[in-house]
């Protein structure tokens, strides 16, 4: 019995040196990676992006502090040069891609908005980015979707599921197979080497990390990991605003308060955000510089606070001159609803 056991744990201390030995290869060989200059730059950001309101979270989210929200018990660690994409199913043609692909092919570079389905009313489960990639339309004209096809399957290497509409894929929102953010190669956590953005849909039905491989089918035929668990099989991002400044419960000093957050409606934009003070009357915050209809949008307020308890509230407008509901929903099925109400005491 001693004998067997001394065996196991050399065979485990040489698996753990492996193991070990291949995630260090496989960082090392992103840290190395040179990403090539993108076919269409992201645009210039303007200026006056980031709210006035201090303290408002920074309007490009670092990578360190960019949120994380998957199905992988641990990250998974991919050689970029066996990493390969299978396009299939409903289409003219099956194709393979590689990794060298990706380099060699016309890269798009665009700052955007990412939010998770499970983020509650004034969450911080959304992050902006400047993401490099191909476009994914790109990818399946090579394949050639066949007619009768609504949904793309994206798989990742670990197992989990995600399913796209076929039309979101294809037209002009620069969803893509990106290998980049914020100027280096994807961090092992987010992707690395190659995941999905899409904008305008959550996460859970579009973001797919270590992608590996594409099914053009329809929703009729094929479920994904989370809708198999009863969440909607589309997920369009819904209008937020979020208070970020003061915080809920914070004491502040009587008189000039700054608020400010920041509010996001990918693919329609914000065009106005709204404060309401004790039930008062609603008023106009002064939105920050747009940088596109993907990315979120930072938005203050300064007001004059008497002394006691107050609370606070605030929604937004998109560029359809929808208003953010009121109506309150869970998360659970389709994201969370409703606007965000705090309370502060100005002493």
């Amino acid at each position: 019995a001693t004998g067997v056991t001394a065996a196991a744990s050399a065979i485990a201390a040489t698996g753990g040196r492996l193991l070990s030995s291949a995630r260090s290869n496989v960082a090392k060989a992103r840290e190395s990676l040179q990403l090539p200059a993108p076919a269409e730059p992201a645009a210039a950001v303007p200026a006056g992006v980031q709210s006035r309101a201090a303290g408002v979270t920074p309007w490009l989210t670092p990578n360190t502090d960019f949120y994380r929200i998957d199905t992988a018990l641990s990250v998974p660690e991919i050689n970029a040069q066996d990493w390969e994409l299978r396009i299939h199913g409903l289409v003219d043609r099956e194709i393979r891609l590689s990794f060298q692909d990706l380099l060699d092919a016309k890269l798009i570079e665009s700052h955007v908005t990412l939010t998770c389905v499970s983020n509650p009313v004034g969450g911080n489960l959304a992050g902006n980015a400047k993401w490099l990639g191909m476009p994914i339309r790109d990818a399946l004209a090579m394949a050639g979707p066949k007619e009768g096809a609504d949904m793309v399957l994206s798989t990742s290497i670990d197992g989990f599921s995600a399913s796209t509409p076929l039309e979101v894929l294809q037209d002009d929102r620069d969803a893509m197979l990106a290998i980049g953010m914020n100027g280096t190669a994807l961090p092992l956590e987010h992707g690395y080497p190659v995941r999905m953005v899409v904008p305008g849909l959550y996460g859970f039905v579009s973001a797919t990390k270590w992608v590996v491989d594409l099914e053009v089918t329809r929703f009729a035929d094929n479920k994904a990991y989370w809708t198999q668990r009863g969440w909607s099989e589309r997920g369009p991002i819904k209008t937020m605003a979020r208070v970020e400044v003061p915080k809920s419960f914070a004491k502040v000093p009587a008189g000039r308060v700054a608020i400010g957050g920041t509010a996001w409606a990918q693919t329609r934009g914000i065009t106005k955000v709204e404060v309401q003070i004790d039930n008062g009357p609603w008023i106009e915050a002064t939105l920050a510089g747009e940088a596109s209809l993907i990315s979120w949008r930072q938005w203050s307020l300064d007001w004059e606070a008497t002394p006691g308890p107050h609370y606070i509230k605030a929604r937004a407008t998109d560029g359809l001159g929808e208003v953010q509901t009121d109506k309150r929903a869970d998360p659970v099925p389709d994201g969370a609803s409703g606007w965000q109400s705090l309370m502060v005491t100005a002493e």
